[in-house]
């Protein structure tokens, strides 16, 4: 059985070139967008944010998918959970860049004594910012961002340090296992005060700081989510493609295509709880922040990321066959995670650009960086172990699975 990996040239090759890509158009954009106007300046920052804070997110949902599957005792993660510990024993890579973002974009950059992205690090008497300082406020930005990042990459680095010392346990041994399982519920716990509460409020909500919607975490989280399974399902097909993963076949496939297609379904209620409500009372100062963006000039990108984020999904994964199908998951794979890219520019881009937004090279040559990024960091975890976790309790139930 092949059960290790070691990354092709062709795959690391595209890993560099595309942070080349990144790292070009982020020089370039230094150069052309921070010596420009106020908007330049602005969309060179923003755009930082919108990345690094999305790739960070779909990163420590595979943290997420370990924990909840160790308390549910899953066996159908277990053929292909080296995936997702790869990836989220990099959740601390990208917390570190999203980290640098963040604290750049707030502390330093300033236009004429106003924070054009968080306004209210700088509110000059605005009386709802002032009224938001006991929690939008520098100590707490700080405060929340390094503690939330710090506890994402150590329990990211921990599962995957428990897994590989389950492969050297006494055989038939559960010690580990149940050891995962106390972790992983505290994991939950964090999760459920940071990524499904504060820390995408303070990141991204606050970019639009009038403004605040009750589902706004949950929101994020469906988007990522869907976006994390779909980055899992990538990984572990390229892997069954190089011929590693045999036990891995197409009832695992059929599972990762039903997360895909059920959580495209919950985005799309999330999507509409978050909308219909707000847009039906005829609220002034909520509907605001959808006015720009369906009927402004992102009406485009807001009724594109709808066909994208749900439409297509709905049509061609519904069915049995397009889930078991290498091809099909493939591209919706590809598909969601940009329709979720685009749903992340949606939200962080109209606050502070207005309509002089752009989706051009900055935007996408940023994008390739950061997937460059993804694609040498798992790949490189991905060769420092065995693709099966050989002496795992329940690997035999994930040879016996059936979708």
């Amino acid at each position: 059985m092949n059960d290790r990996f070691e990354m092709p040239a062709r795959m690391r090759n595209t890993g560099f070139a595309l942070i080349l890509v990144g790292l070009l158009a982020l020089i370039i954009g230094g150069v052309v967008l921070l010596g420009g106007d106020h908007y330049a300046k602005t969309r060179f920052w923003i755009v930082l944010v919108q990345n690094s804070v999305f790739f960070l997110l779909i990163a420590v949902v595979s943290v997420f998918v370990q924990a909840a599957a160790a308390l549910a005792q899953g066996g159908w993660i277990v053929a292909y959970k080296r995936v997702p510990e790869a990836i989220g024993a990099n959740v601390w890579v990208f917390g570190v860049i999203a980290a640098v973002v963040l604290f750049l974009t707030a502390f330093t950059f300033n236009i004429d004594g106003h924070n054009p992205i968080y306004h209210w690090m700088t509110p000059h008497g605005d009386k709802i910012l002032e009224g938001k300082s006991a929690f939008l406020n520098p100590g707490m930005f700080v405060g929340f961002t390094i503690v939330t990042i710090g506890l994402w990459a150590f329990f990211g680095r921990k599962f995957r340090a428990l897994s590989i010392a389950q492969e050297s346990a006494p055989k038939n041994s559960t010690k580990i296992y149940w050891t995962m399982f106390k972790w992983s519920a505290g994991f939950l716990f964090v999760y459920a005060l940071t990524q499904m509460s504060t820390t995408p409020w303070m990141w991204l909500m606050s970019i639009d700081a009038h403004w605040y919607s009750t589902m706004f975490s949950w929101y994020t989280f469906a988007s990522v989510f869907v976006s994390g399974m779909s980055l899992v399902l990538l990984f572990t097909i390229y892997l069954k493609n190089q011929g590693n993963f045999e036990l891995v076949n197409k009832e695992h496939l059929h599972d990762l295509g039903k997360f895909m297609f059920a959580f495209s379904i919950f985005w799309t209620y999330t999507w509409f709880a978050q909308y219909m409500l707000i847009w039906y009372s005829n609220i002034p100062e909520e509907t605001t922040y959808f006015k720009i963006r369906q009927q402004g000039p992102y009406g485009v990108i807001w009724y594109a990321t709808f066909i994208i984020n749900f439409c297509m999904p709905i049509l061609i994964l519904m069915s049995r066959p397009s889930k078991r199908n290498y091809f099909t998951v493939s591209f919706m794979a590809l598909m969601i995670i940009f329709g979720h890219w685009l749903d992340f520019y949606i939200i962080t881009m109209p606050g502070p650009l207005g309509e002089h937004w752009s989706l051009g090279w900055y935007e996408l040559g940023i994008l390739a960086g950061f997937s460059g990024v993804m694609i040498v960091t798992v790949g490189k975890t991905l060769t420092k172990s065995s693709l099966v976790p050989n002496n795992h309790p329940l690997l035999k139930e994930a040879i016996l699975h059936q979708s």
